[in-house]
């Protein structure tokens, strides 16, 4: 069985490579499931699939250095921008697909932390519209 430990992973925001901040990024995907028991459902529950929805979450190492992590991603608040994650940086293949679509940016936590941590932010952003994966 084939294993694999993430040491590359690769992260766009609206066309802002993050790699150099990202410490966590993960793409969580669900689909609802609607209740369609019936009488003729003998005392089982039936379901079906609803709506898809995905959320993006990741863990970043702050920068508020000009150009850098703060200063991209504050003017961004309340935008609904295109990204992209990928298990490692290298070509997108069979064996590294790329996961992309557009999320919402509903919220960014510029400064977190208690005494001696280290300057990170942890946000999640809703996907909007469909998360397409390729392998090409």
């Amino acid at each position: 069985m084939p294993k694999m430990v993430l040491l590359a992973q690769y992260l766009s925001i609206n066309a802002n490579v993050l790699n150099t901040f990202t410490k966590k990024a993960e793409i969580a995907v669900e689909v609802e499931d609607k209740d369609v028991t019936t009488f003729a459902s003998l005392g089982w529950k039936e379901v079906i699939g609803g709506l898809k929805s995905g959320e993006l979450g990741c863990e970043f190492l702050q920068d508020f250095a000009a150009t850098q992590l703060d200063a991209i991603m504050w003017p961004l608040l309340g935008t609904v921008v295109p990204f992209e994650v990928r298990a490692d940086q290298g070509a997108v293949s069979t064996s590294n697909p790329k996961y992309t679509g557009s999320i919402l940016i509903k919220g960014w936590s510029p400064i977190t932390g208690s005494v001696g941590d280290e300057a990170s932010v942890s946000q999640s952003f809703p996907t909007s519209g469909a998360v397409v994966r390729a392998t090409v």
